[in-house]
């Protein structure tokens, strides 16, 4: 394998045998039945990829894609059926954490245990104790048996020593996600600092902007195949189709749309984005779109403080039960910033019957930090009960936010400081 390879895949296939009735399974053990006695169910079905030294590769997909089964068949927790897994590389992984704690030992105890099973010395682990205590941060409960531990307690000491190992090849299973908010912080915090090491990180996760801030290149699975590679911000969008229940259109970063995104009166003034990816069944469809300043002018470019508003035009071509019209910002790698739509703001009922035309039209506030964003727009609903995407346009246009004075984040707080003397205390 390439040195600039950390982890390949190839081919790779999980096949679980399911049996209608435990005496199946028996008769199969013994060699009683010459007819097959289970179906089979791939979990994962020629899956193949490559994760190059230093690289953050995230894993998406909706429940049941086996982004799990695919980790634990990389870190050697499962055997694949068919294809091979090569690592170059320590892996320290983030999957069930605490597995193998011994819920009889104390804090202390299991440290030694779990590092002496990954592999270490107990002088290699004494080097890393230091680091591991002050990440958990349980205090005296380190020496107290693991079983009188709370469920957080618990996750903070596991999570310590799995990261604090020094791994060269970091596997994460929606592990960031654990004990208070304050612990999260840190660890995000220590996620970064593996990023800024030039560590290899292979990532699964549904929080999808973690998987837009922090991966380089993102795998969509679904149903054990995998669909598509790409960038993080066209796999977040593809796999967004996917959890509405559409057929995903290809982003069209790769390949162009087959229909452009229309450009009608009010949109004609911007620069549309020839690559938009557009989907939904079109029962109602978003025909045009204006973005105005705060003197009514038709701009994509906003002063940050100012009022300005946003418009959304549509045609229902069907009778429509609940129309929603939504739009959302995203910065430019693909994290959704804002957004909001006319069911959040109680914006009432409109006409939707076929033919009916609607023009929703948000007022709002510039708080976001200056910069260049993305705007989307969408028009869903229920139909018969069930959730619909009509018609969505995915950064359809650009919008820049020019300011004089940036704030940490997003978001300005709009604070107002005031000085006043005391005395020293």
């Amino acid at each position: 394998m390439d040195e600039r390879t950390a982890i390949s895949v190839d081919n790779l296939s999980k096949m679980y045998k399911l049996y209608d009735r435990p005496m199946d399974r028996l008769k199969e053990a013994l060699g009683l039945s010459r007819r097959k006695c289970y179906k089979e169910h791939y979990a994962l079905r020629n899956i193949s990829f490559k994760v190059h030294t230093g690289e953050t590769v995230g894993i998406i997909g909706t429940n049941g894609s086996g982004k799990s089964t695919i980790l634990k068949i990389i870190t050697g927790v499962l055997s694949p059926t068919e294809g091979e897994v090569t690592v170059n590389g320590r892996i320290s992984a983030l999957l069930e954490l605490g597995a193998g704690f011994n819920m009889e030992y104390s804090g202390l105890e299991n440290i030694y245990l779990n590092g002496t099973m990954i592999g270490f010395s107990r002088e290699e682990i004494d080097a890393r104790l230091t680091d591991i205590l002050e990440f958990a941060d349980i205090g005296d409960f380190i020496n107290q048996p693991v079983k009188t531990y709370s469920s957080g307690m618990f996750v903070r000491l596991a999570f310590a020593v799995a990261i604090n190992i020094d791994p060269e090849i970091l596997i994460v299973d929606e592990a960031l996600s654990v004990g208070d908010v304050f612990f999260q912080a840190k660890c995000y915090h220590k996620f970064e600092e593996f990023k800024e090491q030039g560590k290899t990180i292979l990532f699964v996760s549904h929080d999808l902007g973690s998987v837009s801030k922090y991966c380089d290149r993102v795998i969509l699975l679904n149903r054990g195949e995998k669909l598509d590679e790409g960038s993080p911000k066209a796999m977040v969008d593809l796999y967004k189709q996917l959890l509405v229940g559409q057929e995903p259109v290809k982003q069209a970063e790769e390949e162009a749309l087959s229909e452009p995104c229309r450009n009608e009166k009010w949109s004609t003034g911007f620069s549309v984005n020839p690559s938009c990816l557009e989907y939904g069944d079109k029962q109602a469809e978003i025909v045009d779109f204006a973005v105005l300043d705060e003197k009514g002018n038709l701009t994509n470019v906003i002063e940050k403080g100012s009022s300005f508003q946003i418009k959304i035009k549509a045609v229902f071509h069907k009778h429509i039960q609940e129309p929603i019209l939504a739009y959302t910002f995203k910065n430019i790698q693909g994290t959704e910033i804002t957004g909001t739509n006319t069911m959040y703001e109680k914006a009432g009922s409109i006409r939707s019957e076929a033919g009916d035309v609607c023009i929703a039209t948000f007022t709002q506030k510039m708080d976001l930090q200056g910069g260049e964003y993305l705007l989307s727009f969408g028009c869903t609903g229920y139909q018969d009960g069930e959730f619909t995407v009509f018609h969505r346009l995915y950064d359809v246009c650009n919008v820049t936010v020019i300011s004089s004075k940036n704030t940490v984040g997003f978001y300005d707080m709009n604070s107002q400081v005031k000085f006043e003397n005391g005395e020293a205390i």
